[in-house]
């Protein structure tokens, strides 16, 4: 079986807020990203299911980064697949 993805995946160690409605908001590092979306390493915190639309901030910048909308998207052994909220 091949390798399905659309976008070609780069290691990232970037600390982000992720925030749900209902589960509420932790800081979480990620592990890849593309320009379809990131994997972020949760462990064993609580997380939103798949399907939930949670925002996504990342931290530690010398200024404010903006609040992004991405969609839980797949289950991963140590983490979750979210990808980004487009307006198309």
């Amino acid at each position: 079986m091949g390798n399905k993805r659309l976008h070609e995946r780069t290691l990232l160690n970037a600390k982000v807020k992720v925030t749900h409605e209902v589960v509420g908001e932790g800081i979480f590092y990620v592990r890849d990203i593309s320009d379809g979306g990131v994997f972020v390493i949760v462990g064993e915190a609580a997380f939103p299911p798949l399907g939930s639309v949670v925002t996504v901030q990342m931290q530690d910048l010398p200024f404010e980064a903006p609040i992004l909308d991405m969609i839980v998207v797949r289950k991963g052994a140590d983490g979750f697949g979210l990808k980004f909220v487009t307006n198309e």
